[in-house]
């Protein structure tokens, strides 16, 4: 018949479209149909005859099924699931998601487990779901959107020969089904699964506002949709997905990931979280149901041949990528491949664009297509970009395969050489003399933000360098990164620069370099409390320069011989290499470095409790510096001599000093250094009993001390934040205080700062009446303290341990104890607390009733008191 006849698409479970003939009652004609779906004009008269389309089931139920192995992602199903509810009415998120992530990140995996879901949730989808692979990365089977409407269309229950031709007709029809097919309430989810841009994905996208959509792809697709970003793994879940999976093919009596939790663990770092490599890892150890996990993680440890075991038959990870690869445009493809060179974790735009040797902003466009297409990651900091572990292999084993074609060599000498002259510039910001601060940085600030955000890639360039030819880079910028280092705190990283600067020089046979290398390094093994590496440094440090006839390094390397030495409490020795610096200085005329001797050998002098030479020498420096006009160091000085002043129990001077050397280094910005004068200004208010003043500057200097990672300190400070703590009866905040500076100390080593802590520790448990843990605490104080030979600490760690006996009741202990660190007091001539533990053990006798012997010393005890002036 002429004109367009009538279409039904049934779908099963629904009213089948019907035609009747005529009618028996009227004799009229009659055309009757009766629910359905229908599209074109219902022609109706006399002698038509409707010809149906045969009845089709549509294919409604194609989605893959859900693994059973699948863990790591309940968050993202549940932010997915929110948007396929049902009901339009105060709707927080659109129907149509967009995931996306890197190849084998588990795009398909988290829609197939989130549709059926969605699929079990009554009344969602009544009409069921439509799944498409669009294959958009691969060049062989890429589904061209026309194809998959025409697929959907069939799916949908469309015959073959009321499909229309054009792209722009089918996707009207096709939506005009779904929409229709909502209308009735047979709702239907759509996924559309890997594709690669928005002219493949955008006409298979419902648009009826009822309808929902999940897409995947390894780009960020511009298509009006919720996007979701899928990462990787983390070490957790990885570890859950390698057990699943197992399990799901050998049953539950594989226990292989919870027999070697540390071989699972290495496993999920090596897959880096990415569920592909995880899932052939898996498989992989399926296949041979005896093989240990640690056989598994050893083979994969080689990088270079990492990619190449992460395979089983059809599965590879580099195969998933190579199809991103292909993806990319020229000047892309050359881009990625070239990031491989770069050292570190990370690394800038202005990085890339010297890397590239291209505009800065054409690289940050191509980064940007890099990003969207999931190949690399922005970083936490906008503008700087990183790779995932195993994409970073791929593209540095593409790199070496276009080496000729991408110029890579010169790329590398050219983003290390800008690394090297950079970190130059910002070093003239940090170090005077190293003359005018470079104009490539407004000022200090921002100098130490560069080095900061670059440091890991300084740090790598440093040690990678000399390995391809690039000695001179690599020594000149570990030069240029050692006030940075120094000031920062950063040990473990100036051991390894210094530490290949030294290798370099000792290849060329550069014996000043060498010189100069390992009085740096000795220093750099000092700030890690690595004393005896730092001594033997600096005793070759001075041997080089002796035989090179340079007196003042010499000098410079013996006193930084007798502060390593002073660290391992070897006193005597400190001196004498401190006191041969200074003779050498002042023979030489160096009056600077004369002055940073004598503070040292004052440092040296105030250990061994020699407060007035210590003085005298602090003094002396002070007097250099303020010549040559030296402010910092003098105040350093000053510094030093305040808590020398604070030990002769002169506070008001020392309070004076302190604040002078504070306001000093707060001018400078010098916050380690002004952390330091807090911290002592502190022990000179407790010493006034300014409590409150004292807690305060302590609480700060602690806080500088963690800003800038100097944990040590830290602890120092800690400690004597909690002597103020418990002068004021806050003895909850003072045990926490003195806990975590224990817990530093035995962290760093300092076996006498962790009985320090310990032996105040003490103190509070006592006063809340935790007695037993108060007696552990001093016990193990007086213990180190005796190893350590520190007489007159162990001393005062047994009076605390007899005061909190005499508390405890236990009463012969305390007598006994008491004895023992009166003896100690008379060895090391302190009268004051000869005095305290004379009193100490009146009292503990007089409980015993040993009243005579008790008598006897109280009478010693005020007599001394009486001599000092001094009283409990």
């Amino acid at each position: 018949m002429d004109g367009a006849e009538p279409v039904a698409t049934g779908l099963s479970g629904m009213a089948e479209a019907n035609a009747i003939g005529r009618d028996g009652a009227s004799g009229a004609a009659s055309n009757t149909i009766n629910g359905g779906v229908f599209f074109h004009a219902v022609i109706q008269g006399r002698d038509i005859t409707v010809q149906l389309p045969p009845q089709v089931t549509p294919a409604l139920s194609a989605l893959p099924p859900a693994s059973g192995t699948f863990t790591g992602r309940e968050e993202q199903v549940e932010r997915l699931l929110e948007g396929l509810a049902p009901g339009r009415g105060q709707r927080k998120a659109p129907l149509l998601a967009a995931v996306a992530g890197m190849a084998g990140v588990g795009k398909t995996e988290l829609v197939v487990q989130t549709a059926t879901r969605a699929l079990k949730e009554p009344g969602w989808f009544p009409g069921g779901v439509l799944f498409v692979d669009m294959f958009g990365y691969d060049r062989e089977r890429r589904l061209p959107p026309d194809h998959a409407l025409d697929g959907l269309l069939r799916a949908l229950g469309m015959p073959g020969e009321h499909i229309p031709d054009g792209l722009q007709d089918r996707t009207r029809l096709y939506r005009s089904v779904l929409a229709a097919f909502a209308e009735q309430g047979r709702r239907i989810l759509v996924v559309i699964d890997n594709a690669s841009d928005e002219e493949q994905a955008r006409p298979l996208l419902p648009t009826d506002g009822t309808t929902a959509a999940l897409l995947t792809s390894r780009h960020t697709l511009d298509v009006d949709a919720r996007l979701h970003d899928l990462d990787v793994l983390d070490v957790r879940s990885s570890i859950e997905l390698l057990n699943q999976a197992l399990h799901n093919a050998l049953g539950p009596g594989d226990t292989r990931v919870q027999d070697e939790p540390e071989h699972a663990k290495a496993i999920a770092r090596l897959c880096a979280g990415l569920p592909l490599a995880l899932r052939i890892a898996a498989a992989l150890l399926a296949d041979a149901p005896k093989r240990p996990l640690v056989s598994l993680a050893l083979a994969l440890e080689a990088e270079h041949r990492r990619l190449d075991r992460l395979r089983r038959e059809e599965r590879a990870v580099r195969a998933a990528f190579d199809l991103s690869h292909q993806h990319l445009g020229h000047q892309q493809a050359r881009l990625f491949r070239l990031l491989s060179l770069n050292p570190g974790d990370d690394l800038s735009t202005e990085s890339a664009a010297n890397l590239a040797d291209d505009d800065l902003y054409e690289v940050e466009g191509l980064l940007q297509d890099l990003a969207r297409a999931h190949l690399l990651e922005p970083a936490h900091v906008w503008g700087r970009w990183r790779f995932h572990d195993l994409v970073r292999l791929y593209a540095d084993e593409k790199g070496r395969l276009h080496a000729d074609s991408d110029e890579r060599n010169v790329a590398r000498s050219r983003l290390f050489a800008y690394y090297q002259t950079t970190a130059e510039a910002a070093s003239t910001h940090l170090d005077t003399r190293r003359g005018t601060p470079s104009a490539c940085f407004p000022d200090r600030d921002g100098a130490l933000a560069w080095l900061d955000a670059e440091r890991p890639n300084l740090i790598a360039t440093v040690t990678a360098a000399p390995q391809f030819g690039l000695q001179k880079t690599s020594f000149d910028l570990a030069d240029a990164l050692t006030r940075y280092l120094h000031d920062c705190y950063a040990f473990d990283d100036w051991v390894t620069v210094t530490t290949t600067a030294l290798a370099i020089c000792r290849e060329f046979d550069d014996r000043c370099g060498e010189a100069v290398a390992l009085n740096q390094l000795g220093l750099a093994f000092a700030g890690l409390r690595r004393f005896g590496e730092a001594i033997d440094a600096h005793d070759k440090a001075a041997i080089v320069y002796r035989g090179l006839g340079d007196r003042d390094g010499e000098a410079g390397a013996l006193t930084n011989l007798g502060s390593a030495l002073t660290g391992l409490r070897r006193f005597d020795d400190a001196i004498t290499a401190h006191t041969q610096a200074v003779t050498i200085f002042r023979e030489t005329g160096d009056g600077q470095r004369e002055g940073h001797a004598l503070s040292n050998l004052g440092i040296t002098l105030n250990e061994l409790r020699r407060f007035d030479d210590a003085l005298i020498a602090y003094t002396q420096a002070a007097a250099i510096f303020n010549k040559t006009g030296n402010r910092q160091d003098a105040a350093h000085a000053l510094n030093n001599a305040g808590g020398v002043l604070t030990e002769l129990r002169q506070f008001e001077r020392a309070i004076e000093y302190h604040a002078a050397a504070a306001t000093i280094f707060r001018t400078h910005c010098d916050r380690h250094s002004e952390a330091l004068a807090l911290n002592n200004l502190g022990r000179a208010l407790v010493g006034l009993r300014q409590f409150d003043q004292a807690i305060n500057a302590h609480a700060k200097a602690a806080a500088i001390y963690g800003e800038v990672g100097d944990r040590h300190r830290e602890g120092i400070a800690l400690n004597n934040h909690g002597l103020a703590l418990v002068e004021v009866g806050r003895f909850g905040e003072a045990i926490d205080a003195y806990t975590q500076a224990a817990a530093i100390f035995r962290e760093s080593s300092d076996r006498h700062g962790e009985s320090q802590a310990l032996n105040n520790l003490g103190r509070p448990l006592g006063e809340m009446g935790r007695l037993s843990e108060a007696v552990d605490a001093h016990t193990r104080a007086a213990a180190i303290y005796h190893d350590l030979g520190d007489r007159h600490r162990e001393g005062l760690a047994l009076h605390n341990l007899g005061a909190t006996l005499m508390k405890a009741e236990r009463f012969k202990e305390a007598i006994d104890v008491q004895t023992k660190a009166l003896t100690i007091f008379r060895e090391t001539g302190d009268r004051h607390l000869e005095g305290l533990a004379l009193h100490n053990l009146s009292n503990a006798l007089l409980s015993t009733g040993q009243f005579k012997k008790a008598i006897d010393a109280r009478t010693k005890a005020l007599t001394i008191f009486r001599e000092t002036g001094n009283h409990p």
